[in-house]
């Protein structure tokens, strides 16, 4: 056996490389298989049914404690919105707060469900319900009035000029939008968006309109 062995070798020491060499049938591994071969059959079928858990309670857990609790439990498809419907993204989680979830506590779901929490910063009140966002997609101006600049630019179609002014005649600009709301809106509530320019003034949400 050992003659044969490096018979083999020098065969394709011999060829230079041109051909790979295989292993014979006496130097595979016992049963036939190969490395590869033994590592695909090995491999966990792609195709498995996900699990299912039952959703906790995360009302009242700070937003990290309730993304860590949900992934403990095998849920990896996770969002979260502003509750107050200002559209604020939660850049820091550890400086919100849970205040409703789109599936209910104790409901057995897929651990591929997206779960998405309503939120708010850990100083301000959870509101009654969430607050949906403005929108115009019915074709007419929604009513802007107190709701955030970000929220009302947003419901507006991405091309619509928008100019924003400071309600309060300081002449401040308006950089953070989400921590602006609106006082006035041109055109009107209910008017048909034919594409023309949008005319806001806004303060402070910490401030009354003028």
């Amino acid at each position: 056996m050992r003659t044969r062995i490096i018979s083999a070798v020098l065969l394709c020491a011999a060829l230079g490389g041109v051909v790979a060499c295989q292993p014979t049938e006496a130097e595979k591994p016992a049963g036939g298989s190969t490395a590869s071969s033994a590592k695909a059959e090995s491999s966990p079928d792609a195709a498995e049914a996900s699990e299912e858990a039952a959703v906790p309670n995360f009302v009242g857990m700070g937003l990290q404690s309730a993304q860590d609790k949900a992934q403990e439990l095998g849920f990896y498809s996770l969002a979260s919105h502003d509750a107050l419907g200002r559209g604020r993204a939660q850049a820091l989680d550890r400086n919100w707060k849970v205040c409703s979830q789109n599936v209910g506590a104790g409901t057995k779901a897929s651990t591929d469900t997206k779960l998405d929490f309503g939120t708010v910063k850990l100083e301000e009140e959870c509101p009654a319900t969430d607050e949906a966002p403005p929108s115009a997609d019915g074709g007419s101006m929604p009513d802007f009035t107190g709701k955030s600049v970000k929220a009302a630019r947003m419901a507006l179609d991405s091309g619509t000029s928008v100019r924003v002014s400071d309600a309060s005649g300081d002449d401040r600009m308006v950089l953070v939008e989400s921590n602006w709301q609106v006082c006035t809106q041109e055109p009107a509530a209910g008017a048909a968006l034919n594409g023309q320019p949008v005319m806001l003034t806004a303060v402070k949400f910490e401030e009354s309109c003028p």
